[in-house]
This record gives structure tokens, C-alpha cells and sequence, in this order.
């Protein structure tokens, strides 16, 4: 199928959803758009509901939220065509991306599901964003998403394998961006914060495998010694009257680690 002749019904004209429809309209694809709360772009087909906006597409994006989802695989079931795929965009957990499969298939058992992960954010990328792909139709949504311009990596495995990945990776990158947001918080109350800014730039210019693996095995090794250091850093926030959060889990972890010594995890190979 050529990219001129491929129907994909976005569902989910906000920030991710938008900018996927500009870069598919401009590598040729017909699309059918609906969104309860925002117009359709200029250029697509421009639709009532879900059911009229999957009707005869080859490929359904439902790109909307992890909470609106379901809610638009119901009222898309009677629409879908059979032998076309339907891929959940959104980011939601491994059981929910199982669960909307489960749902498809009772509703449509000729349309295969595909659990699809954005690995970074799509503003400024639009469908080059890198994706993860699991799930029955995994290898047929790479099929059709390819040649429209996307970076498709297939995982083998059901439904919840690309979600397991981007929410692990998550509780490192949000939980790290938690972090350096709390500090710098912290290093503006204290006069210090483009001192700070610029430490923290140049320690994550230097990252790399063995760092995490320093970072894990001191924290296993010296949980008891770090522990004591972020009790000082948050009392130390809490005399700058910032809410120390991040500083608070850190220091109840390292104390739990600390009570019950364990070996580090093993390094990478």
C-alpha cells in the first residue's frame, strides 16, 4: 500500500495528535479527524464522531489520553472496518493497553490491536517521534506507519510490552526531572541557582552505562551514609521552606536500604 492511498483516522487533535496529522497529510495519507473538544486540522476529513471518523481507514491512532481511551474504542467499534488496525498512542499502563485489546476483540474480532509507545515528546518531531510497537498488529503498524515518515521499532510479545518500557523509563526521566526541578527550587531560596544549573548540566554531560552502575552500587554499598546526607539535605529544604519530596523518598529509601542490607543488583554486561 502506498503512502498516497493509506486512510488513518487520528483520534485526538491536541498537542500529540496534531502534530502526527500535520506530518501525515504532508507524506500524503488520507485522514479522518475527530475530537470532541478541538476542530479537525485543514487538509483532513473532517468528522461527526469516532465511528464516521474510523469508517474505512486502514489505520485507527487513538491519540487522545489513557482516560479517554476506552470511551473511544467503544464508540469507534461499530465504524471499524475488518482487517484494519487499531494502535493506542496513549500512555497508559500495561493492564489498560491489555484490557482495550481485550475489548477490541469482543467488539470487532476482524480489527488486530497495537500498543504503541512514544519515546519522546512530539512536539518538534510529529511522526518521526521514536515509537515502540507490541501486540498483534505490531508488525502490520509498522507496515503502514513506515513509509508515512514514522520510526518503528516491533517488540515481540502481547499487548503491555512497549507501555512496560516507556513507564520504566519514565520513573527514571520524570522522577530525575522531579528532582532537578526540587532543587533548583531549593538553590533560588539559597541565592545558588545558576551555581546549581550549571553543576547539574555538567554531571549529566558526563553519564554514562557505568555511571548508573556507580549510582546503583553506591546506594546499595553506602545507603547508610546517604541516608544521614539527604536527612541534612531535608532539613536543609525545609529551613529554605521548599517541600522536599524528592529529597524525603530519596532519604526513605536509602534508609530502608540501609536497614535491610542487600547485594546491589548485578551490573550491566
Amino acid at each position: 500500500m502506498s503512502p498516497m492511498s493509506t486512510c488513518v483516522a487520528v483520534l485526538g487533535q491536541g498537542e500529540a495528535g496534531s502534530a502526527i496529522t500535520v506530518d501525515l497529510l504532508a507524506a500524503g495519507a488520507i485522514v479522518r479527524a475527530y475530537d470532541p473538544r478541538e476542530p479537525a486540522l485543514t487538509g483532513t476529513v473532517a468528522c461527526g464522531d469516532e465511528a464516521e471518523a474510523v469508517f474505512g481507514a486502514d489505520l485507527v491512532l487513538s491519540v487522545n489520553s489513557a482516560q479517554d481511551a476506552p470511551v473511544a474504542l467503544r464508540h469507534a467499534a461499530p465504524g471499524l472496518r475488518p482487517g484494519s488496525v487499531w494502535a493506542d498512542l496513549n500512555t497508559g499502563s500495561a493492564s489498560l493497553k491489555l484490557e482495550l485489546a481485550q475489548q477490541l476483540a469482543e467488539r470487532s474480532s476482524d480489527v488486530a490491536f497495537a500498543d504503541v509507545s512514544l519515546m519522546s515528546p512530539v512536539p518538534g518531531k510529529g511522526i518521526r517521534t521514536p515509537m515502540l510497537v507490541s501486540g498483534e498488529a505490531a508488525q502490520r503498524y509498522a507496515e503502514l506507519m513506515t513509509p508515512l515518515g514514522a520510526s518503528v521499532q516491533v517488540l515481540a510479545g502481547p499487548p503491555g510490552e512497549a507501555a512496560t518500557r516507556k513507564l520504566l523509563r519514565s520513573v527514571f526521566y520524570k522522577g530525575l526531572a522531579a528532582a532537578v526541578v526540587e532543587a533548583l527550587t531549593a538553590a533560588e531560596a539559597a541565592g545558588l541557582q545558576d551555581w546549581l544549573r550549571q553543576n547539574i548540566a555538567a554531571e549529566l554531560e558526563g553519564f554514562d552505562a557505568a555511571t548508573v552502575d556507580r549510582l546503583v552500587e553506591g546506594s546499595y554499598r553506602h545507603a547508610r551514609r546517604r541516608s544521614h546526607e539527604m536527612a541534612a539535605a531535608v532539613e536543609l529544604l525545609t529551613d529554605l521552606d521548599v517541600p522536599a519530596r524528592v529529597a524525603a523518598a530519596s532519604l526513605a529509601l536509602l534508609a530502608e536500604l540501609a536497614r535491610d542490607p542487600q547485594p546491589a543488583p548485578p551490573t550491566a554486561r
